[in-house]
């Protein structure tokens, strides 16, 4: 018999995750990261900058200069340094908004290099849809102009208004401008006479740290004939670079080399959107819980009495309320996790939503069972 095309596809797709979760030769161990992607630099860091502009050409949808008297004031500074003398004269324009712009400055960037800038209203503008950002200074925290930028303004969002009805979708008075803005002055600092280095983990962990310190050591007995790492504490990681070799190179080798981080025993819960998190080392002691629904149900039914005709009654309204009780589930179940598949399959058994799982495990932290760091957002 011939299978369809569509079935042998997924039949080779489901035959390679087979093989990738047995172990097959060659298939990647899931918990081995590279240094470079679970450290970075000490020092080595963005600078943040932010500057105030106007953003032109707006189709109407601009700020109302007389509820937001900054944006009048800036564009008639504006003006005024081009040569138009405004000064006194009121503005009455709706496709000028005031925006604070915001940018990150890599470490170690360039003199005329291009970075991405953020851009939001301040005003009560609707829209940046369709408008134009003008040279804007960009300072960083202490007072000095590293970037100056301008361009278009690129907007996610968008505002459809009728009369009876509008559709707003995305965040319209929010964009960017990617490569926006030029780099006008560099950071001072430099890598080149730097004999020690050191790594700060992105998940500080006492195991992890020993476990980076080991393997660059292993690494560098074989490659310098000495050891040149020590773990500091639980953060931090201290290099001593080989004399002769540069800090660039010295760096790419040591990112290459792979650890194994410890994870944490660790639940992370987002009431907002029902998201539960749950680590591969959290365990949960044998416990017996039973959890049920209890549902409450107001009904408001007025009445009507209506007196007979040709009578002195009159018509009145009667209340009549129904209070209905409903409670469901409410099985007793025993519940232990040694490893994480079997707490998964334990939860999975007793038929939990993600908001009954939510209250279950907040209920098994207090009771002591739950032997992980349980973090509620």
């Amino acid at each position: 018999m011939k299978l369809p095309r569509t079935l042998l596809v997924l039949l080779a797709a489901t035959s390679a995750t087979l093989l990738l979760a047995a172990g097959a030769p060659g298939a990647p161990s899931a918990g081995v990261a590279r240094i470079k992607d679970i450290t970075t630099v000490q020092g080595v860091r963005d600078n943040q900058l932010i500057g105030y502009g106007l953003v032109i050409g707006l189709a109407g949808t601009g700020d109302t200069l007389r509820n937001a008297p900054f944006t009048e004031q800036a564009l008639k500074s504006m003006l005024d340094r081009m040569g138009v003398a405004v000064r006194g004269v009121p503005l009455r324009a709706q496709n000028v908004a005031a925006v604070t712009v915001t940018a990150d400055l890599p470490p170690f960037v360039g003199i005329g290099s291009r970075i991405d800038v953020l851009l939001g209203s301040i005003g009560d503008a609707t829209s940046l849809r369709g408008g134009t950002l003008v040279v804007t200074p960009l300072t960083g925290g202490d007072g000095k102009v590293y970037a100056v930028a301008q361009g278009p303004v690129q907007a996610s969002g968008f505002v459809v208004e009728g009369q009876a009805d509008a559709l707003t979708q995305g965040v319209p008075t929010a964009g960017r401008i990617p490569g926006g803005a030029l780099v006008e002055r560099r950071v001072p600092g430099s890598m080149q006479n730097l004999e020690r280095l050191v790594l700060e983990l992105a998940n500080p962990d006492y195991r992890t740290a020993s476990l980076i310190a080991d393997a660059v050591n292993e690494y560098s007995e074989t490659r310098w004939g000495r050891r040149i790492a020590a773990e500091r504490d639980l953060r931090t990681v201290e290099l001593h670079k080989p004399s002769g070799v540069g800090a660039t190179r010295f760096l790419a080798e040591i990112g290459q080399i792979t650890v194994e981080p410890d994870v944490p025993a660790r639940v992370v819960i987002d009431q907002r959107t029902g998201t539960v998190v749950i680590g591969q080392n959290v365990r949960v002691s044998t416990v017996a819980l039973a959890h049920g629904n209890l549902t409450l149900r107001v009904t408001e039914e007025p009445q009507v009495s209506q007196p007979g005709p040709f009578s002195d009654g009159r018509t009145v309204v009667t209340p009549f309320t129904t209070v209905e009780a409903d409670e469901a589930g409410g099985k007793l179940a025993i519940v232990q996790g040694t490893d994480l598949q079997t707490l998964v399959h334990g939860l999975n058994r007793i038929g939990l939503q993600p908001t009954d799982i939510i209250s279950i495990l907040q209920t098994i932290k207090t009771a002591g069972a739950l032997q992980a760091e349980l973090i509620v957002q």
